[in-house]
């Protein structure tokens, strides 16, 4: 059974963050592919997506961090992955997103890890 999804989105000097908080599978993906849209990122700014609340992600989950990864890259702007579950580390390397994502232990550190593009 699916448990609830909570999205929690700010904005920090680096750009958006959004916080991600339950279940990620088929029937929760669609909410943060609508959040995308909204999040006036900037050209050379950082979306970094909290994960230290999920519960469970499936591939429709994985799909949803690829289309917040492809609407960073259609803004100019970067992204990060911050507080991966262990369970959902484990998939992520297996499936190879390690080596597209850069990740974080906090949203701290990669706030810290962010550089703002310079023209």
């Amino acid at each position: 059974m699916t448990q609830h999804l909570s999205l929690h989105i700010r904005t920090a000097p680096a750009g958006a963050v959004i916080e991600i908080a339950g279940d990620l599978d088929h029937h929760t993906a669609p909410e943060v592919r609508a959040a995308l849209p909204g999040l006036g990122l900037l050209p050379g700014q950082q979306l970094v997506l909290d994960l230290g609340g999920i519960t469970f992600c499936d591939s429709s989950g994985i799909t949803a961090l690829i289309a917040a990864r492809n609407h960073a890259l259609a803004c100019d702007a970067g992204i990060a992955l911050a507080a991966i579950p262990d369970r959902v580390s484990r998939i992520f390397r297996i499936v190879g997103l390690d080596q597209v994502f850069p990740s974080h232990l906090t949203v701290q550190a990669a706030q810290a890890e962010w550089r703002p593009a310079t023209s």
